[in-house]
């Protein structure tokens, strides 16, 4: 898809909220006593602030876009869920991370037009990285000293030499796209963002979520960067992912890949 206006105010706009929200999970993190044994399912005090800055931010730029975000808060509220352009908010991806203070989690902001991504932003407070991309942009880090660098995904094209990363699994346990696929490494980490963002800087070669159920913020920040890194991202099946479910749910699963491996591993995965 070939945005129809200029992008150019959404992703300043969205940096914006994602660097005013990453602030606030950094000083909030700093003081935050771990919870070692923090669930999967886990929400804090800091999700909801970090939604509430960036809905607040994006809504004052532009009132009439609607927002879709994880955590039920005031903001959210007041503004239609679905339409035409819709703003996809993850305030904290892997808030398991955040809990545990491992670093690993992200502030993940997507923006859908007519119901196809067409920017995102995720943002590693912890480390200081932002990876953000837009469509016909291509997809770019930025560190601590503001530089940009343009992103490309890896040139692999064996199963058998690829970098797999996923969350983290049981000690002892082989997940099923490991066991399927037989990837050279795996790079475990908590929080979808930081996983696609890993596949669009060409760390690692492929992502594939198999989890019955998750949910549009989980992804579609990520999805852009991965395509316009050069990759390619579908269903387990290998279908175009469908945004704006009537309860935001992707039940048929996530494989996002350096492009050339994606038809292999689909095959693998079936």
């Amino acid at each position: 898809m070939k945005p129809t206006t200029d992008l150019g105010w959404e992703i300043t706009a969205a940096l914006e909220a994602a660097e005013q929200a990453g602030a606030l999970i950094r000083r909030e993190y700093e003081s935050f006593a771990a919870i070692p044994d923090a669930p999967a399912s886990i929400s804090t005090y800091v999700d909801k602030a970090s939604q509430e800055i960036i809905l607040n931010h994006l809504h004052a730029k532009f009132p009439h876009d609607a927002l879709c975000a994880e955590e039920k808060t005031a903001a959210l509220e007041k503004v239609p869920h679905i339409g035409p352009r819709a703003w996809v908010v993850d305030p904290i991806d892997g808030t398991r991370g955040f809990a545990r203070k491992t670093g690993q989690f992200s502030v993940m902001i997507g923006l859908l037009i007519q119901g196809e991504p067409v920017l995102g932003v995720v943002m590693e407070p912890a480390i200081g990285r932002t990876t953000y991309a837009w469509i016909g942009g291509g997809c770019w880090t930025r560190v601590g000293d503001g530089t940009s660098v343009r992103c490309s995904v890896s040139g692999r094209a064996r199963l058998s030499e690829c970098v797999l990363t996923q969350s983290w699994s049981k000690p002892g346990q082989v997940t099923r796209p490991v066991q399927v696929i037989g990837p050279k490494s795996v790079i475990e980490t908590y929080s979808g963002g930081v996983k696609l963002a890993i596949v669009a800087r060409g760390e690692a070669d492929i992502y594939a979520n198999t989890y019955e159920k998750f949910f549009d913020w989980d992804v579609c920040a990520g999805h852009v960067l991965v395509t316009e890194a050069g990759g390619t991202i579908t269903d387990l099946a290998g279908a175009p992912i469908a945004y704006q479910a009537a309860d935001f749910g992707q039940t048929r699963g996530l494989l996002a890949t350096n492009g050339r491996l994606q038809s292999e591993a689909i095959a693998k995965l079936a």
